[in-house]
C-alpha cells in the first residue's frame, strides 16, 4: 500500500501505485493517477484528469491539474500528463489543458523545473528540459528537448522553442526560436548557436561549425527566408540537424526570432 501521511486527503477514485509516497497536507483528487516511485513531499494539490509518471519528485506548495487561466474554459474534461523522472520544485503551477487546444498539457521525462515555474494550459514540454526559477510559459507553448529556459523568462502563448536552445534570463520571447540557438533580451533576439550547450551534449566541432553556417545564411546575410532555405538545401550537407531547422521554420505560425 502507498505511504500516505494521515493528514493527506486522497480520493478513493485516485489510482496510486503502492510504491508512491504522499506527504503531509497533500490533496489528491478524483481522476488522478500517480505511478511507481513518485514522491509528493507536502502541501501539494493534484486535481483533475492528471497522470504523473514514475520516480518524480514534487516539492511543497506545487499545484498540478487545476483549471486553466482561460476565460473560455467551462469545466470541460481536460488533463495533464507528466512523464518519468521529473524534478518539480516549490510553488510550481501546471494547469490542465483547454478546449481551444488539444485538451492536454504535457511534460516529458527527465525535466528539472525550478521554483515558481508556471506551465500554462496546452503547453508541450519535451525531455531533459531545464526551466530556471520563475520561468513562465503562456498557453500552447512548445519547448523542445534539452532546451534551457533562464530565470524570469516569459514566453508568449503559441510560441515554440526548438531543441537544444538556450534562452537567457529575464527575456521576453514572442517569436519561435529555431533549434540549437541562443536567444536573449527584453524582446528576445538571436545570438548564434548555443555552442557551449551543444558541446556539453556531445555535438562535434564539425556539426557546430555547420550550424554556424546555417545561422549566417539565414540571419547575417542579405537573404530572404525562402532564398536562405534554398541555399541551405543546395550548399550544405543535409544532416539531421539541418533537416530539423528547415522543418521547424516551415511549421512556424508566429514567425521566427531573428
Amino acid at each position: 500500500m502507498a505511504d500516505i501521511h494521515p493528514t493527506a486527503i486522497v480520493s478513493p477514485d485516485a489510482v496510486i501505485h503502492k510504491d508512491v509516497s504522499i506527504g503531509p497536507f497533500c490533496l489528491v483528487g478524483k481522476g488522478v493517477t500517480i505511478k511507481k516511485g513518485t514522491k509528493l513531499f507536502s502541501h501539494i494539490v493534484v486535481e483533475g484528469n492528471t497522470q504523473i509518471g514514475e520516480n518524480c519528485r514534487i516539492y511543497p506548495f506545487t499545484t498540478i491539474g487545476l483549471p486553466p487561466q482561460d476565460l473560455k474554459y467551462k469545466d470541460e474534461e481536460t488533463g495533464v500528463k507528466i512523464g518519468d523522472n521529473n524534478i518539480i520544485r516549490e510553488n510550481i503551477t501546471i494547469h490542465r489543458g483547454s478546449i481551444k487546444g488539444d485538451g492536454l498539457t504535457e511534460i516529458g521525462n527527465d525535466n528539472f523545473l525550478m521554483a515558481y515555474v508556471h506551465i500554462a494550459h496546452d503547453c508541450k514540454v519535451g525531455n531533459s528540459v531545464i526551466m530556471a526559477n520563475a520561468a513562465t510559459l503562456g498557453g500552447h507553448v512548445t519547448i523542445g528537448d534539452f532546451a534551457v529556459i533562464g530565470g524570469l523568462v516569459a514566453i508568449h502563448q503559441f510560441t515554440r522553442i526548438g531543441a537544444y536552445c538556450m534562452i537567457g534570463g529575464f527575456s521576453g520571447v514572442v517569436l519561435d526560436v529555431i533549434p540549437y540557438m541562443m536567444a536573449s533580451g527584453e524582446r528576445a533576439k538571436l545570438y548564434g548557436p548555443n555552442t557551449i550547450g551543444l558541446k556539453r551534449h556531445g555535438f562535434s566541432d564539425e556539426k557546430i561549425q555547420l550550424l554556424k553556417k546555417v545561422y549566417k545564411i539565414i540571419f547575417r546575410e542579405k537573404n530572404t527566408l525562402q532564398k536562405a532555405k534554398e541555399r541551405i538545401q543546395n550548399e550544405l550537407p543535409q544532416t539531421e540537424e539541418i533537416k530539423n531547422i528547415l522543418r521547424f521554420i516551415d511549421e512556424s505560425q508566429r514567425g521566427i526570432c531573428r
